[in-house]
């Protein structure tokens, strides 16, 4: 177990500047409140936050953060109260500690309308401040690691959440590594079969390859050097999950793969990573449809980088990722390494009350998820909306003013038009993909100029609620569907209203009905005249309303004896 002047060894490397007192505080605090527990391994149970801090120190975070990690169990598995922290270690912890005590007790793998209510709670909390996610992250990583002492019925359960929450969670927070190692981990667990086949294969393969990429390694060094660019070179294995996912869909056997091996070119200046493409491309043979630049067009989560595929020494296929040692930096801490840089030096705080400003695509998208909160989307809705953003891999288009928008691949040109703004969707009738015309179920590709034609005269038809590929514009789809069936309604039933108001000698305002909507049990009037179009309010009741001494006439005589 890691002691504790080790620790705040790790912080204060890279923050001279780090509140030692703070972490020996909170170390010492944590390890006394939970005293002679114990995990599932056996191990003393304050291992855990320990080995959680350590995990944040890899992300270089600030003392306020490593000292909510030691504490983050406190106020769940101790005596501990919110006030307590507040008052040893300050209200901005006590924050923290709490938001990461509320995550705790959800479910993320229950039934589907509990589930999406968890979730929402879940992204509300993490968006008040992003350290509640890396702290949680790095929770959910240490249990991962330890997932073979938890009993087995809840291990699946663990896993589970971990791949389809936790790990896309961590790619779109930019933070690869860690996104890399949940996958692996819970991949281990609901698929052992095909995880050790895979393993089995690589170590295979890791024999026979071993001096080809030392020989990859140098020809690439070597050959920037002659040209004056001083470069890291760093081979690297893909990972089992990601290899299984591309053999399953692109429906290849393992022996087909061809880029389970890539390198890393890391280089000093932006400047340097086009001279390195231009190096690398007139002396191997590029593989067609390979190259992506991540760098003018960086990915939502800040990641940027040039990929290339050439045909390289021993006519093996080489992948490339070139890249500036800061960019490595964001691929590697994602939206930790953004508290990290201001031109080049590190900072301590962004606004003055101890927090840091960490403004970022990562955390821009973040803000824009829990947005949806607000506009009134059922659970179910923000649940498919969610779980949409977060798996999806991208396509970048343009506006007609250049302006990008990334969408998930697969969206088509109605996606798009709700990607702009959701009056652009409501009213499209058409498009423009790079200057022709084409109808709005095309599927957009990377780098298409995309204009939409609208029309106020025009409303979204249900049936594009199927062909969406995008949470944000199905939503907008339903909820237009639903106002426009409203409106239909609503003018149905003030015809029907206004008719049996005219039978009945009276006159009809809706400022009258609006007076009387607590009687009716209805919002408003366009609730309560749809009401009378569906069926749902009888138009006697709202006459009764209306006027409470109005008397319906009987037809004459009775029904017979």
């Amino acid at each position: 177990m890691m002691r504790q002047y080790e620790l705040v060894e790790r912080v204060t490397s890279y923050d001279p500047d780090a509140d030692e007192a703070l972490l020996n505080r909170a170390y010492v605090y944590a390890m006394r409140a939970h005293g002679t527990q114990k995990r599932a391994s056996g191990d003393p149970y304050f291992s855990h936050p320990l080995e959680v801090a350590a995990i944040l120190t890899n992300l270089k975070l600030d003392d306020a953060t490593i000292a909510s990690a030691l504490l983050h169990d406190t106020i769940e598995d101790t005596k501990t109260t919110r006030a307590e922290i507040d008052s040893l270690f300050g209200e901005e912890i006590g924050e923290l500690v709490d938001g990461l005590t509320k995550i705790k007790k959800l479910d993320l793998v229950s039934k589907v309308v509990e589930q999406a209510e968890n979730l929402r709670k879940f992204m509300l909390a993490i968006s008040r401040d992003v350290r509640v996610l890396l702290v949680k992250l790095a929770d959910r990583l240490h249990n991962m690691r330890t997932l073979d002492y938890v009993p087995e019925a809840k291990r699946n359960r663990v896993a589970e959440e971990t791949m389809d929450i936790y790990a896309p969670l961590a790619g779109r927070m930019g933070i690869q590594w860690m996104r890399d190692e949940l996958e692996e981990l819970a991949f281990r667990q609901l698929n052992r079969q095909a995880y050790e086949m895979i393993a089995s294969r690589m170590a295979m393969m890791r024999e026979v390859n071993s001096e080809a990429i030392s020989e990859i390694e140098e020809a690439l060094t070597g050959k920037l050097a002659d040209s004056g660019i001083e470069a890291t070179v760093i081979g690297r294995e893909k990972r089992p999950y990601s290899i299984w996912r591309k053999m399953e869909s692109k429906s290849v056997s393992f022996e087909k793969l061809s880029d389970i091996i890539g390198f890393r070119v890391i280089v000093g200046s932006i400047e340097d990573c086009y001279r390195t493409l231009g190096i690398v491309h007139t002396t191997w043979r590029t593989v067609p449809g390979r190259y992506k630049d991540y760098i003018s067009t960086p990915k939502q989560n800040d990641y940027r980088s040039i990929h290339t595929t050439v045909i390289g020494p021993r006519h093996r296929r080489v992948e490339l990722q070139i890249r500036t040692r800061e960019m490595n930096d964001v691929a590697e801490y994602g939206i930790a390494a953004h508290a990290l840089y201001k031109d080049g030096v590190p900072v301590k705080s962004g606004n003055g009350d101890g927090r840091r400003e960490i403004e970022s695509g990562a955390y821009r998208w973040l803000r824009r998820l829990v947005e949806m909160v607000s506009e009134g989307n059922t659970p179910e809705e923000f649940l498919e909306h969610t779980k949409l953003e977060l798996f999806q891999d991208q396509v970048f288009c343009f506006t007609p003013k250049g302006r990008l928008i990334a969408l998930p691949r697969g969206a088509n040109a109605i996606d798009f038009a709700y990607a702009v703004h959701t009056d652009i969707g409501n009213t499209a009738i058409g498009c423009k993909i790079d200057g022709r015309l084409a109808p709005l179920i095309s599927e957009l590709q990377n780098g298409d100029a995309v204009e939409i034609i609208t029309s106020k005269a025009q409303s979204p038809s249900p049936a594009w609620e199927a062909i969406a590929a995008t949470g944000k514009a199905r939503s907008a789809i339903r909820r237009a569907t639903r106002d426009a069936s409203r409106k239909q309604y609503s003018e149905l039933g003030r015809q029907i209203l206004m008719r049996a108001v005219d039978r009945a000698g009276k006159s009809y305002s809706d400022e009258r009905l609006e007076g009387v909507l607590p009687r009716l049990a209805q919002h408003n009037v366009d609730d309560a005249l749809a009401a009378v179009g569906r069926g749902e309010l009888p138009s006697r009741d709202v006459l009764k309303a209306l006027y409470p001494d109005y008397q319906e006439e009987r037809p004459k005589g009775g029904a017979p004896s």
